[in-house]
């Protein structure tokens, strides 16, 4: 078991300095042989959003809100699963793996920051989504750049400021008890249950954050898909109806995803079933979420395919250049 030491923050007394993570398994083989895959999972996590990126800020064809919001939606990707898997990585090659108070805190703040700052920019690209349908002549002038730029600022401003409230309330408090963790990330509400002072009002800024932000951003979504569908039905020719929701079958596709694995995590009682349930679901959250969502806006995308053609074509081109 990790030592602790005592310290003194902020006038309360806090008597753990590390936490103990417990990961995915205790069989140490099992975690050996998981740290190749879940090595090459992140790889290609860093690889796709970062091409997705980089192809996006290239081609002049992709310089539209969509693929604009796009963009900053893999960053968040990048920034969120860079936040875990890296530490789970090194955790799979250790016999103990402890995690610093501060460390454990730094690792909540950017992990929330991130997800609550996706729930709102996946409401943003919903609206963008539904200007496009809805109001397909003022839609230039509706989503200048200037409000998109408004509108990624205050997502990523939305999540951080409710990811540090978060951060704040929970490790302000007294740990002076047990010090492990029945996860490979430091879970806020496995973080709080090992408080030795009253954990009310960190629940309740918890639980307030996660329905003004998460839900809140999901009723937003629902409400501009609820429109979205008004607007299509209003369409008369079908196949003008089936691009129109073309266009909107990636976005959907990620928000189920997203929004059904954290639903699954978190709306689970904890009960020790759950809680190994909760292990192979954030998995999926982290790890898997991150990678398939450059996928999702891409396989059936023209315009991304097209622009990756262009790409590869113009740097043929250069090289068959420089070796005459």
């Amino acid at each position: 078991m990790a030592q602790s030491r005592s310290t003194e923050r902020n006038g309360n007394h806090t008597s753990i300095s590390v936490f103990v993570l417990l990961g995915l398994s205790d069989d140490k083989e099992l975690q050996l042989l998981l740290f190749p895959v879940f090595l090459t999972l992140y790889l290609m996590t860093l690889v796709w959003n970062l091409g997705l990126i980089i192809l996006i800020r290239i081609d002049s064809h992709l310089h539209t809100p969509m693929y604009f919001f796009l963009s900053f939606l893999s960053f968040i990707d990048i920034c969120y699963s860079s936040s875990v898997s890296p530490r789970m990585l090194s955790d799979f090659l250790k016999d103990e793996n402890t995690i610093s108070f501060i460390a454990c805190a730094t690792q909540h703040f950017v992990g929330a920051w991130m997800a609550l700052a996706e729930c709102c920019l996946l409401a943003a690209m919903a609206y963008d989504r539904y200007i496009a349908i809805g109001s397909p002549l003022q839609y230039s002038a509706i989503m200048a750049p200037d409000l998109c730029w408004k509108m990624v600022a205050a997502a990523y401003g939305s999540g951080f400021l409710s990811s540090l409230i978060q951060t704040a309330s929970c490790f302000h408090l007294d740990y002076c008890g047990p010090n492990v963790i029945h996860h490979f990330l430091c879970d806020l509400p496995q973080v709080i249950a090992l408080s030795c002072s009253n954990p009310f009002i960190s629940q309740m800024v918890l639980f307030l954050v996660s329905t003004i932000v998460g839900f809140g951003s999901l009723l937003f979504i629902l409400l501009s898909y609820g429109f979205i569908v008004s607007s299509i039905l209003k369409i008369s020719l079908l196949k003008h109806s089936a691009k129109a929701f073309n266009t909107c079958a990636s976005h959907l596709a990620a928000v189920t995803l997203y929004y059904g694995t954290a639903l699954s995590v978190y709306m689970n009682p904890s009960t020790s079933h759950s809680m190994k349930q909760n292990k192979v679901l954030s998995v999926f959250y982290v790890v898997f979420i991150p990678m398939l969502n450059p996928l999702i806006y891409s396989l059936r995308n023209k315009e991304i395919k097209e622009a990756l053609k262009r790409v590869i074509k113009r740097v043929t081109h250069l090289l068959q250049r420089d070796n005459i």
